[in-house]
């Protein structure tokens, strides 16, 4: 338990860091530019993370492997796996940089009012451009975190968002020299905060003495089509896993629109909360991958056991003080969001109780998946989270918002009902297959035992 808390703690600053980029946008944005703009933004962000979400999913992967390399005492497959990754990255960048693109030359899919529908295109074709560093800011830093190195990801993440924060203001309001970009101004600031992220990322990776022992210049000439090869194989599920949930949000985004703007600037202030919370979860669930995947170099399987437990009761813990703090703080959480648009931040608070209710469903989900991938099981997840979501989630929360007419609030009961049911059998398929796995120390790779 220590060791995994001491593990997760400057990786959940780090992830924290990611989503409060989201947040500073946010706030920036609904208080100097107002609801409509704030939808907008918000939608863009959702979509536009859609996209890449397959790629930061399967790059994820990643930690995990190169942790249990370091187990094995491999630094020659460590310096492969690095080298893949980058491989990996720029490839995944080209396609979903691309993606996310045309989803914002065709923003009108989304059956938006026109205001929303103008600013969320231009905002969504900045976003497309920061994919590329975005995802190689990522793939560098699974090396960092396999290695149990996150506070550097930590403090480059904290300092990238001192940069999106300042920029954000100074673009926003064209303070000085700079010019009054308006809405645009965030997205720029999003994108150069990205930069810098991976510009940093890669400087340190490469000048760091920690870091030496797996880049010496005798591993250059080594292959990496396997590593790349395993990556996809593993990544892509992965990846897919990351990206049902995602999308069923993004989803879900795109449903309260239908509803109108006030209440998809109200379902955007409610989800950044949430968003927040969520990505805290993420940084334990990275931790009980890395400390899972040592466990199968190692080839302990009570480790195994022992470290995907210790997750799941930090999650616990966390997501239930996070939801005790949604119940008996809402209204003081939304204003610092909006303010003068009681309407809207009426409605955002009633959505804000209902975050509540997910929080612990939605750790544990996360913990499930991270853990899972920590054992390189990760084709059953994906179809875990794709019934969940989509088959329960969407469907249910359309009925409930629109049938029944409880409008934003029922598709948000709706992601409740989807989160519950994968936090349930993820958690189910990994204590099943800790108690089963057979692990070898010598093995590259370990696959799971097969459950039935």
């Amino acid at each position: 338990m220590a060791d995994t808390l001491r593990l997760s703690v400057p990786i959940v600053i780090a992830q924290l860091g990611v989503v409060l980029m989201g947040v500073t946008d946010n706030l920036f944005v609904g208080r100097l530019l107002g609801a409509v703009p704030l939808g907008a933004a918000g939608l863009a962000n959702s979509l536009s993370f859609l996209v890449s979400s397959i790629g930061i999913g399967g790059l994820s992967v990643i930690a995990a492997m190169v942790s249990r390399a370091a187990g094995q005492g491999n630094e020659q497959g460590i310096n492969q796996l690095f080298r893949a990754s980058l491989r990996v990255a720029l490839l995944f960048s080209l396609v979903f940089g691309g993606l996310s693109a045309i989803v914002g030359l065709n923003f009108h899919w989304f059956g938006q009012t026109p205001e929303v529908t103008q600013m969320g295109r231009e905002f969504t074709l900045i976003l497309s451009v920061s994919t590329l560093p975005l995802l190689l800011f990522t793939a560098t830093r699974q090396l960092a975190d396999g290695l149990r190195q996150p506070r550097v990801t930590m403090t480059i993440t904290m300092l990238a968002l001192a940069i999106n924060a300042l920029f954000n203001y100074l673009l926003i309001t064209g303070y000085g020299p700079f010019p009054e970009l308006g809405l645009n101004g965030s997205a720029l600031a999003t994108l150069i905060s990205r930069i810098f992220m991976a510009v940093a990322m890669l400087a340190y990776v490469y000048r760091s003495h920690r870091f030496r022992p797996f880049l010496q210049a005798a591993y250059a000439h080594l292959p990496t089509k396997t590593q790349v090869t395993e990556i996809m194989r593993l990544g892509l599920p992965g990846g897919l896993t990351f990206f049902f949930e995602i999308a069923a949000f993004s989803i879900a985004s795109v449903m309260v629109g239908w509803l109108g703007a006030a209440e998809l600037g109200a379902h955007q202030i409610a989800l950044n909360m949430a968003s927040t919370t969520y990505m805290i979860a993420t940084g334990i669930s990275t931790a009980g991958a890395i400390r899972v995947g040592n466990a199968v170099g190692l080839g302990d399987r009570l480790r195994v056991r022992q470290a995907g437990l210790a997750a799941f009761v930090l999650a616990t813990a966390f997501m239930t003080v996070c939801a005790l703090v949604f119940f008996t703080a809402n209204d003081y959480l939304v204003g610092l969001y909006i303010k003068d648009n009681p309407t809207v931040a009426g409605m955002a608070a009633s959505l804000v109780i209902v975050a509540g209710f997910f929080q612990l469903s939605d750790g544990i989900q996360v913990v499930g998946i991270g853990t899972l991938r920590g054992l390189s099981d990760v084709n059953v997840p994906t179809w875990i989270t794709l019934f969940a979501y989509w088959v329960l989630s969407l469907p249910v929360g359309y009925l409930l918002a629109f049938t029944f007419e409880m409008k934003a609030v029922g598709v948000w009961l709706g992601l409740l009902i989807g989160l519950t049911t994968a936090a349930i059998f993820l958690t189910i398929r990994f204590f099943r297959l800790a108690n089963r796995y057979r692990v070898t120390a010598s093995d590259p790779v370990v696959a799971p035992a097969t459950v039935s």
